[in-house]
């Protein structure tokens, strides 16, 4: 008996494939961001298990040591008001605690955009076949994991500043 993963739900052409993929994730992206977009506010106030720390104790140094998260963070794309009422960080007054605290919640809705989006390589497997959804996992784990390292290092960073300031 062949696997799941080699057994696609139909058999379409290698074009059918690949345009299933494209547009899949470009709707996909959308649809996730707009969801997590309308998500309230008080909802992201706090962490949940997804965007709790890692177990093994995330911190700061590590995604700067280990990553180098620093030189290339800035580098990735900003979206945060891709749609109306989204949130702007390029403007970010670092002495407010209300714009900060903000911010922070603005991190999980990042990593949850993030995450949401990497999931649907597991769809992808409905009509992929094999090597098909290899690619698939990894187009969209290198397009989101880095998204979703900054996500919680910029929230490790804000909750340290927020820290900071209570303690004033």
């Amino acid at each position: 008996m062949e696997s799941l993963i080699a057994l696609p739900i139909f058999r379409p052409s290698a074009s059918i494939i690949i345009g299933l993929c494209v547009g899949g994730w470009t709707t996909w992206s959308f649809v996730v961001g707009y969801l997590c977009h309308r998500l309230p506010l008080h909802f992201l106030e706090n962490d949940t298990c997804l965007t709790l720390p890692y177990f093994f104790g995330e911190t700061r140094s590590c995604y700067e040591h280990h990553l180098g998260i620093k030189r290339w963070k800035d580098r990735l794309p900003e979206a945060g008001n891709f749609f109306p009422g989204g949130f702007r960080k390029d403007a970010i007054d670092g002495k407010n605690s209300a714009v900060l605290s903000r911010f922070l919640a603005e991190t999980r809705r990042a990593e949850y955009v993030h995450l949401g989006i990497w999931a649907f390589w597991i769809v992808t497997m409905l009509w992929t076949p094999g090597w098909g959804i290899v690619i698939n996992f990894s187009f969209g784990t290198i397009l989101n994991l880095p998204c979703i390292w900054v996500q919680r290092y910029n929230r490790l960073r804000l909750q340290d500043i927020l820290r900071q300031q209570s303690n004033c």
